[in-house]
């Protein structure tokens, strides 16, 4: 998949796997992990075979948004970077056709 971020502060604070370490501390080895994943996901569906991934749709104040596990309550928290969403025809969103995302929040702990 493509991947874009939502700033340039979020782009660069994983753009080495020094960066990552230096940002991110011990969650570090796990975002490097996950963003590769995502990159080398050829659409978003082939996320869902990854288990610990988990990689789920939000709700609430996020709906429309995405999220991997990183750890126990921290995520890569994403959205489908497409004008308009791919949508199924029940209205869910259609997993097959996202190819490419916008990350908006790595580490982060929504609960």
């Amino acid at each position: 998949m493509q991947l874009t971020y939502d700033s340039n502060k979020l782009a660069k604070s994983v753009s080495t796997p020094r960066k990552i370490l230096r940002n991110y501390g011990t969650r570090a080895k796990l975002i490097n992990q996950r963003i590769e994943e995502l990159k080398a996901a050829a659409n978003l569906a082939v996320m869902q075979t990854i288990p610990k991934a988990n990689c789920h749709e939000l709700s609430g104040k996020r709906k429309g948004q995405l999220a991997v596990d990183i750890s126990g309550n921290h995520r890569i928290i994403f959205q489908p970077n497409h004008d308009p969403f791919p949508r199924k025809e029940d209205g869910g969103l259609d997993w097959n056709a996202i190819i490419n995302i916008l990350i908006v929040d790595i580490g982060e702990d929504y609960h």
